[in-house]
């Protein structure tokens, strides 16, 4: 009979490794949980458009001197980008909203002003996207329709104040950080390392975005995707739309 030596040492690094893996799996499994939960809650992170198409979404509160260069930045490389700008901001800048409305770029809402939404009742948040519907449209002729929150907050009560005015709740799948002002070639890196059909690219209008934004709208357009507005991604094409 074949005698079978027991070595707790080596017992002891078996158990050690199952704990591991056990431990990874389980934060998977919470992390896809919250991803999953974040999603029932009715907040879109990426398109339905079903094809080879990217929306580069631009916050703006600040940073208006940087618009016209990523005005001719987007013409330049024939894309379409939506814009989501304050009510005060659109207030105090008329021009750069008519020349982006010009250019045919989406126009969508960011609240009235650049605050803690997850702090607001219902009342409130419906009152500053209400406002800065109005000032959008005064200025554009174009009621808005999809609402990004300042600061990228979102919860569930939240998400259903907005959802009960009848405007889609914007997040994004690839996050520049640009607002942070890294390296141009940073900014590059975090959209190509990341970008997949339907993605929600989100940026801001910073320097070094301003430096980043060609070499990212070449790269996109190289790779074959089309660079729509928030509208056209989150439509599900007709049959041989947007799927080459």
């Amino acid at each position: 009979m074949k005698t079978i030596y027991f070595s707790w040492k080596n017992l002891g690094v078996t158990a050690g490794l199952v704990l591991i893996i056990g431990l990874s799996l389980l934060i998977t499994h919470f992390q896809q949980g919250q991803d999953v939960q974040a999603n029932a809650n009715g907040a879109v992170y990426q398109g339905s458009s079903g094809g080879k198409a990217v929306a580069v979404t631009v916050n703006v509160d600040w940073g208006g001197e940087y618009i016209p260069q990523m005005l001719e930045a987007f013409k330049k490389y024939d894309a379409q980008a939506t814009f989501f700008v304050t009510g005060t901001w659109a207030e105090n800048n008329p021009e750069l909203m008519k020349n982006m409305a010009a250019a045919n770029h989406s126009i969508q809402n960011h609240g009235y002003k650049h605050v803690h939404f997850n702090s607001l009742k219902a009342a409130q948040v419906q009152s500053q996207i209400k406002q800065a519907e109005d000032v959008i449209f005064a200025a554009t002729g174009r009621k808005t329709q999809f609402f990004a929150p300042p600061y990228g907050e979102q919860n569930g009560p939240l998400v259903a104040a907005v959802d009960d005015m009848g405007y889609q709740y914007i997040m994004w799948s690839i996050d520049t950080i640009d607002w942070q002002k890294p390296a141009p070639q940073v900014i590059v890196e975090r959209v190509m390392k990341k970008v997949h059909n339907d993605a929600i690219i989100l940026m801001h209008p910073t320097e070094p975005t301003v430096v980043a934004l060609p070499a990212i709208l070449a790269s996109l357009k190289e790779q074959g995707y089309k660079m729509v507005t928030i509208e056209e991604l989150l439509t599900p094409p007709a049959e041989g739309q947007l799927n080459g």
